[in-house]
């Protein structure tokens, strides 16, 4: 499938390496997608995107450029929805899958801990970013692309 692409929300991507790995692998274009001049190795298959610094851009690029061709990895669960209603795979850094089934609950689940952490309620923010989700990322980023590659 030569239209294949991975998208990257890349000012914070913690596992560009791994994506280049699976990217080089399979002959995959990646668009590493940022707000601010990012470092990138000079990859045949790397095409960087540097998008205004307005609010949202690298996130309305995405989306906009997102089809069913394409897997985006993002941590933003609001650009993974926006992502999955154009037809995208999306990936989370962890290797979480965001879904049709599963983007609702995960909308709502951000609603309520924004609402909490304004409360006070808590405090502190996602769990560290850990040697197993960049294996679990690494395995489910492999697996999408085999998939979409067999048309499926």
């Amino acid at each position: 499938m030569s239209d294949l692409a991975i998208l990257v929300d890349a000012d914070a991507c913690p596992v560009k390496d791994e994506i280049y790995r699976v990217a080089g692998r399979y002959g995959v274009l990646v668009k590493l997608v940022s707000n601010s001049p990012l470092y990138a190795p000079a990859l045949p298959f790397l095409e960087r995107v540097q998008v205004s610094d307005g609010f949202d851009a690298a996130d309305d690029w995405i989306a906009t450029n997102a089809g069913k061709a394409s897997i985006v990895v993002t941590a933003d669960i609001l650009l993974a929805d926006r992502c999955l209603k154009a037809g995208a795979t999306v990936l989370a850094p962890t290797g979480k899958p965001f879904t049709a089934a599963s983007i609702g609950g995960a909308i709502a689940q951000r609603a309520l801990m924004a609402d909490l952490r304004a409360m006070g309620a808590v405090s502190g923010g996602n769990a560290p970013f850990a040697k197993a989700d960049r294996s679990r990322f690494l395995s489910a980023l492999d697996e999408a692309v085999n998939r979409l590659r067999r048309g499926r």
